[in-house]
């Protein structure tokens, strides 16, 4: 298995070898079942979440309830794009660009495994939304 190091040192002529695929695959899914033990995690803190009766602890409750729950959200929203990232590797095409076709890069897929597009296109389709907000 490949480290870190490696993948960075390696070519640029041997993106997405074997090698490669075989790491993210491996990361994606340590991160999938780190993420499964996650979600049971925030489920049962969730579920043990108490009435309080006095009115700070409430708030106090209430606020723990409310970030528990969008961290269940973010994480439940994660696991399909982890499941989608192993399937393009089992279809041969991960780590290029959905819209492109160009590489994403080792770094920017090491930083995130998930990504489907370039930076380059990425802050194209950011710049986008800006220009729609602002509008």
């Amino acid at each position: 298995m490949l480290t870190e190091e490696q993948l960075l040192a390696a070519p640029e002529d041997e993106y997405m070898n074997e090698a490669q695929l075989a790491f993210f695959r491996q990361l994606l899914l340590t991160q999938a079942e780190e993420l499964k033990v996650s979600l049971a995690n925030a489920k049962e803190q969730l579920a043990s979440f108490e009435n309080e009766p006095d009115e700070l602890d409430k708030a106090s409750v209430e606020e723990e309830r409310r970030m528990a729950l969008r961290f269940l959200d973010r994480q439940t929203k994660l696991l399909p794009k982890i499941m989608e990232s192993i399937k393009r590797i089992d279809e041969d095409d991960y780590g290029f660009c959905a819209v492109t076709g160009e590489p994403i890069g080792i770094k920017r897929l090491l930083l995130r495994p998930t990504a489907t597009l370039c930076a380059e296109e990425k802050q194209r389709q950011e710049l986008k939304e800006r220009n729609y907000r602002d509008a």
